[in-house]
């Protein structure tokens, strides 16, 4: 009888009808094996198209247009007297000077209708630079010196190709007779592309070819490591007693919920609670670093707390054992032995929410960190800005010459979020243990 059975069992899986629901099944399978890989696929080529149209934006941020004129540092407009004092150094006319080099450079220019334009051919910092040149060496004054004057975004725009001049002059912002000089300078060699230095060690500025992201750089420096030293600590503590020492009851399931629930609020309303808590109660500084880091530590401190316990919790029992049953107090035990070897998945929970608060703008924005600022922040009481919110700024002015700062900014952003990843990843992969 039995013999019969495995017989019938046998012929079963053998049956037409077997192999039809064993085929149907692979063909499922194979469909959502193809549907995931398309998945992959699809997301990567969204992803390189954004990525490619950043690049293709922002690369030409990174060089910038300047003119080599012959400027001369008349003593009798920078030091009249020859006492060379710094604040007389500092108050004089240089862009008298940029102006007298060019009409010097194009004689034929004499009408005051044709002089405007060709003094704006230079940036408007063009003077700031004789200025910073002079009070560096004052020996420059009574020489004639070739100097690399900034271009000014137009003609910046119109160097890189981003003008052409074969539209109609009406619908361009470069004219001909601008087309001119700048053809005449070119044909002289004064004309040179040159690395954009002025990005990455200016501040921001209301000219685009002089605007730079150096001051919202340690604008985001100062905000994160305020976030840093306040979130890391209360976070890892909050992980230690909840996952080592707060007993279970309904209080501390209600701790738990709520963080989790925290980890999910968007972060717009943390703002509100910064704008209302730090500065509204507590009065501290509007636009101040420490005011943003306050604000995005109370948004990061949910991401470090489950981080923290996860790591927490995959430290072996055994290893609190053993520690216990040589003598070790429970304090002992936690922080001499289960935080150790816990602290690398802590980093990594860490560098992660660090990255997340890094490219935030809507919390900083509630806390008034859109304001215009020039100045670079000396400290973190300083009035500051950070990088996405200096991006935001950029994105939102009319000129030409700023979509390029808006994507090379991004492009600096995307850098540090990517540097940051990757250290977490090579932190896990260098310290992590497996049990």
């Amino acid at each position: 009888m039995t013999d019969i059975q495995e017989a019938k069992k046998k012929a079963s899986w053998d049956s037409p009808e077997t192999r039809k629901n064993l085929a149907r099944r692979q063909r499922s399978e194979r469909l959502f094996r193809n549907i995931g890989l398309s998945a992959i696929i699809i997301a990567l080529c969204m992803l390189a198209t954004l990525l490619v149209s950043i690049a293709g934006k922002g690369y030409s941020a990174f060089v910038q247009t300047r003119f080599t004129i012959d400027i001369t540092f008349s003593e009798e407009v920078i030091d009249p007297k020859g006492e060379r004092d710094e604040e007389v150094l500092r108050a004089a006319s240089y862009g008298s000077l940029v102006r007298d080099a060019l009409r010097q450079e194009f004689p034929q220019v004499t009408s005051r209708r044709d002089l405007r334009p060709l003094f704006g051919i230079v940036s408007k910092g063009a003077a700031a630079q004789l200025r910073e040149m002079v009070m560096e060496n004052p020996d420059l004054i009574g020489q004639t010196l070739p100097v690399q004057l900034v271009a000014s975004d137009d003609m910046d725009m119109f160097n890189k190709g981003f003008i052409d001049r074969n539209v109609v002059e009406e619908d361009r912002r470069v004219k001909d007779r601008e087309i001119a000089w700048f053809d005449q300078l070119d044909q002289k060699g004064a004309v040179e592309t040159v690395f954009n230095t002025d990005f990455f060690v200016s501040g921001d500025s209301r000219e685009p070819e002089i605007a730079g992201i150096w001051g919202a750089m340690v604008g985001s420096f100062y905000t994160l490591m305020v976030t840093f030293f306040i979130s890391f600590p209360i976070g890892v503590m909050t992980a230690i007693y909840l996952e080592e020492f707060a007993p279970q009851n309904k209080f501390t399931d209600i701790i738990e919920v709520n963080i989790n629930n925290l980890a999910a609020v968007p972060s717009i309303v943390f703002g509100l609670l910064g704008l209302a808590l730090f500065l509204n109660v507590a009065h501290l500084p509007r636009s101040a670093p420490v005011v943003g880091g306050l604000t995005l530590a109370l948004m990061t401190l949910p991401t470090i707390i489950i981080a923290a316990r996860a790591a927490i919790r995959a430290v072996p029992d055994s290893i609190r054992q053993g520690a216990l049953g040589l003598g070790a107090s429970p304090q002992q035990t936690a922080f001499h032995h289960v935080l150790p070897l816990s602290m690398p998945g802590i980093l990594t929970g860490t560098i992660i929410g660090l990255s997340q608060a890094l490219g935030e703008t809507a919390p900083l924005l509630m806390i008034g960190m859109v304001a215009f600022i020039v100045d670079i922040p000396g400290g973190f009481t300083d009035p500051a800005t950070v990088l996405p919110v200096q991006i935001f700024l950029w994105a939102d002015s009319p000129e030409r010459a700023f979509v390029e700062k808006t994507s090379g900014a991004i492009l600096v952003l995307l850098g540090f979020l990517i540097f940051m990843n990757a250290l977490a990843v090579l932190l896990r992969k260098k310290f992590e243990r497996r049990w």
